[in-house]
């Protein structure tokens, strides 16, 4: 079967720059550059014309950059983003504009590799939605349809799947991995599109969505509390009311936190 390409767009007003990285990429054979682009102007009319899977962005350029493009984009279907800049200043604010990653120039090459297998990741997933999508539309206009939706089906299989929840959590941070075990995590708390997991006295940062993050967390252990918080329910020890609805939570290492009214049915499974 052949292999289905990542059509990639690369943005940057280096043409040195431009050129390193479509070397670099050469060595994926899944990746396809269907073109590059030197500044933001001409990256929106591309992405437009060509609709690539893919876009690698250079956030400093003149007139446009690269948080322009995104803007300019918000509305229409969004490529995949991957920031490409000489600036560590930008990172919170690229992943604010839901990039998703972001690579320090020069690129590393394990840091490149990595991204590269997130997006294969990504774009699978898309791929599988787009599928049952079609197979669900299919059993939908069959003259005798099963009593069974084909999406529950679908549904139960995942689910088979995804209760082989992790038991680690490996956090890069600096060079280093931490290797930090689920059981020991008290709560976690989001920060745009990163999450602080407070585990043994230590705070460990990692870079994922609230909504990723509770697929991979058991749910007879950890349970939201609030839009941005999940707590360990084991680590509960104390549970008060307070005004408005809310309660507090304090859990064994003495943090206190608050329930919001919109998980309040939580609150059964301390009871």
């Amino acid at each position: 079967m052949t292999e289905k390409k990542i059509r990639t767009l690369l943005v940057d007003d280096e043409p040195l720059a431009l050129r390193g990285l479509e070397l670099r990429l050469k060595e994926y054979d899944d990746i396809e550059i269907i073109g590059t682009c030197a500044n933001g102007r001409e990256a929106i009319k591309k992405i437009r014309a060509e609709r690539p899977a893919l876009v690698f962005l250079d956030i400093q350029m003149p007139g446009f950059d690269g948080f322009a493009v995104i803007r300019a984009l918000a509305k229409e279907e969004m490529p995949l983003i991957i920031f490409a800049t000489a600036f560590d200043e930008y990172a919170i604010k690229a992943f604010e504009a839901h990039a998703q990653d972001y690579l320090l120039k020069p690129i590393d090459e394990d840091r490149l590799n990595e991204s590269i297998l997130k997006i294969r990741g990504l774009i699978q997933e898309r791929i599988t939605i787009e599928q049952n999508a079609k197979l669900i539309n299919l059993i939908r206009s069959m003259d005798n349809p099963p009593s069974l939706e084909l999406s529950e089906i679908i549904n139960s299989q995942d689910m088979s799947i995804e209760n082989n929840f992790e038991s680690y959590l490996h956090i890069k941070d600096r060079g280093q991995i931490a290797r930090v075990n689920i059981s020991t995590v008290e709560w976690i708390d989001a920060a745009g599109d990163y999450m602080c997991l407070h585990a043994e006295g230590k705070t460990h940062i990692l870079r994922e969505t609230m909504k990723n993050m509770e697929k991979r967390l058991d749910p007879e252990l950890f349970q939201r509390v609030h839009r941005s918080t999940i707590i360990n329910i084991s680590k509960v020890t104390e549970l008060q009311p307070t005004s408005g609805g809310k309660y507090s939570i304090t859990l064994e290492s003495g943090a206190e936190l608050q329930v919001s009214r919109n998980y309040r049915d939580v609150l059964a499974k301390f009871l």
